[in-house]
């Protein structure tokens, strides 16, 4: 086992022995017994995955072993270490998981925003095309999805469109999803068969609520205009939507998608909180860091992280090098092995500190 591994599961075997002996012990004040018990929760199950995990390296290299001393019994002695050694990966990843200290932020519901980039009409054709992938990973998950602002775009798609994603540990599964996502195909509108490389940038936020950040109404610019769609034409008669300025920062948010000014001004606020808590959770970030943090933990928009190619049915995440050839199935929203991949990525990065 690596030794940090060994050594952090060292530390947690002493404080389970701790806290059992203490649970069992008479002199313990019952004021504890809450704590305590909730302690015991959170390791026991951890020692158990690091004990099935000696276990299944013991019988890998027990088999081997035997297989190597009396030939006759090489074939099943290699396949019960091959099928044991799958174990050993498998609970592997379970304990990296395990041990990984928990994102207050990832179960939260989150907020969405694909915003087309590089590519003309395509790139907006493009970000229709990832929230209908959103959409459809929601949906799997057990999550709803809430239009919070969409700007259309002529050919189709969205130059941008902002959705809300409600229901427990949205954040942390979507959260991966921030950055660069560029696609590789033949548009519509290509009449030579020549294939183009579009982009369009996606930000995740975690939502927060009105008591996690507090906005002093005298640092809100509120504007209200006539709510407009592609090509400018008018989409109500009355002055519905709103535009926010936040003073301090110069961040700007706007919403018109629903009928009513209050409405659009709620949604609004909405998200200007989230962009707030993320701008002071990047500022934190940089001064624990001291640098950069990683792609799978950032979501970078500058960088460039998935690419879904049409011609041969891949997608690839360039953050972890992972490409599976099940394009549209991910399209639909089978976004499960990309995610648990990328998990397990950054479950491994803590744990290596």
């Amino acid at each position: 086992m690596e030794p940090r591994l060994e050594a952090r599961l060292a530390e947690l075997e002493s404080e389970l022995a701790e806290v059992e002996e203490r649970l069992g012990s008479p002199s313990t004040d019952p004021s504890e017994y809450s704590d305590l018990g909730r302690a015991h929760a959170r390791l026991k199950p951890i020692i158990e995955l690091a004990d099935q995990l000696r276990a299944a390296r013991t019988d890998v290299a027990e088999a081997r072993e035997l297989a190597a001393a009396d030939p006759s019994l090489a074939d099943e002695l290699g396949r019960l270490a091959e099928d044991r050694s799958h174990d050993v990966d498998r609970i592997l990843a379970e304990l990296t998981i395990a041990l990984t200290p928990v994102d207050p932020d990832d179960a939260k519901s989150a907020i969405l925003e694909i915003r087309a980039a590089a590519g003309g009409d395509e790139a907006g054709i493009w970000a229709g095309d990832l929230l209908r992938m959103y959409e459809g990973y929601a949906e799997r998950s057990g999550l709803s999805i809430e239009p919070i602002e969409t700007s259309p775009s002529e050919a189709g798609g969205y130059s941008k469109v902002t959705v809300g994603i409600k229901g427990a540990n949205a954040y942390g599964g979507f959260k991966f999803e921030a950055g660069v996502h560029r696609v590789q195909r033949v548009p519509r509108t290509e009449s030579q068969g020549r294939v183009h490389t579009s982009t369009a940038t996606v930000a995740v936020l975690p939502e927060v609520d009105e008591v996690e950040v507090e906005i002093d109404p005298n640092d809100v610019k509120v504007d209200v205009f006539r709510s407009s769609g592609p090509g400018g034409q008018s989409v109500n008669t009355t002055d519905s939507a709103v535009r926010l300025t936040h003073l301090p920062t110069g961040l700007v948010v706007s919403c018109q998608d629903e009928k009513s000014q209050l409405q659009n001004k709620e949604k609004a606020f909405r998200v200007l909180r989230a962009r707030l808590y993320q701008r002071e959770m990047d500022r934190r970030h940089a001064e624990v860091d001291g640098a950069r943090r990683s792609m799978v933990k950032s979501g970078d928009r500058s960088e460039k992280i998935r690419t879904y190619n049409y011609k041969e049915g891949r997608v690839t995440d360039h953050r972890i090098e992972l490409t599976l050839y099940k394009l549209d199935a991910v399209l639909e929203g089978d976004l499960d092995e990309l995610i648990a991949a990328l998990r397990r990525a950054e479950a491994a990065e803590a744990l290596a500190g």
